[in-house]
């Protein structure tokens, strides 16, 4: 090949050994597949086809990375971060949740919402308040809008609404394009606990009556928490009306198996 084609790059050993793993990988691949290989760089393909373990992971990569249009590193760290595992193999806790991931599509083919969210970005003590995690989100603003996904619009913290005679505030509230619809995020810095509920719900019964576009979708609702206990997820969210869901937030990428 070199004596043929002496301009042409890459017949090096470890180049031919890629192009042979490459081929392996993807000669059979499906009509789905192939378009979204052919539209990565070779870059990404290699990161793909060298860190994902089975082919249905590496289909998920390729549908995200062309949808999101990934450079390399935020492709890396979208592998590392165990986004294919925390989405496409995480359990659905609640009917609620079930819903809003059949009415919210991504790459996965799995709801756009998850139930761990990483943020190994974050600067903070062990020790910290929701107040301190709000500053530092805001302050990441733009690791934070690549962990959540790029259909997200941010629209402001401290987002206030007004009932009757009071003001309340919202700790994040965005917008997401392709579900074109309000998404309000309470932060806790602690477990979960179940009358975080009732609030957020009141929350999005506000954002629905007074902010809410006529052609926009009903709100949606994330709690953020350290951490939650799963079953008492499922009890408080199983006789809530609202789109809501509860999601934990860890500074430290899950081990890949």
């Amino acid at each position: 090949m070199q004596e043929k084609h002496p301009d042409l790059k890459g017949f090096s050993r470890q180049g031919l050994y890629r192009m042979r793993q490459f081929y392996e990988a993807y000669h059979d691949a499906s009509e789905i597949v192939s378009p979204l290989v052919r539209q990565l760089s070779w870059t990404n393909n290699l990161i793909i086809l060298a860190q994902c373990k089975t082919s249905q992971e590496r289909e998920s990569y390729l549908r995200l990375a062309v949808q999101e249009r990934y450079s390399k590193r935020e492709l890396e760290r979208q592998i590392a971060a165990g986004v294919y595992e925390r989405v496409m193999l995480s359990p659905n806790v609640s009917t609620v949740r079930t819903q809003l991931q059949e009415q919210a599509r991504d790459s996965f083919g799995e709801g756009i919402f998850r139930d761990q969210y990483v943020f190994e970005f974050l600067d903070l003590p062990e020790r910290h308040s929701e107040r301190d995690l709000q500053r530092a989100l805001i302050q990441n603003m733009k690791r934070f809008l690549l962990e959540l996904g790029r259909d997200f619009t941010f629209m402001g913290e401290e987002y206030p609404v007004q009932v009757g005679m009071r003001d309340f505030r919202l700790d994040l509230l965005f917008y997401h394009r392709d579900l074109q619809c309000l998404v309000a995020f309470e932060l806790k810095a602690g477990p979960f606990e179940p009358e975080y509920i009732g609030k957020l719900n009141f929350y999005l019964e506000a954002l629905d009556r007074d902010v809410r576009k006529p052609h926009e979708n009903p709100s949606i609702g994330v709690l953020l928490c350290a951490s939650s206990d799963q079953a008492v997820v499922e009890y408080a969210l199983s006789r809530t009306l609202s789109p809501t869901l509860v999601a934990d937030f860890t500074r430290q990428a899950p081990a890949r198996s």
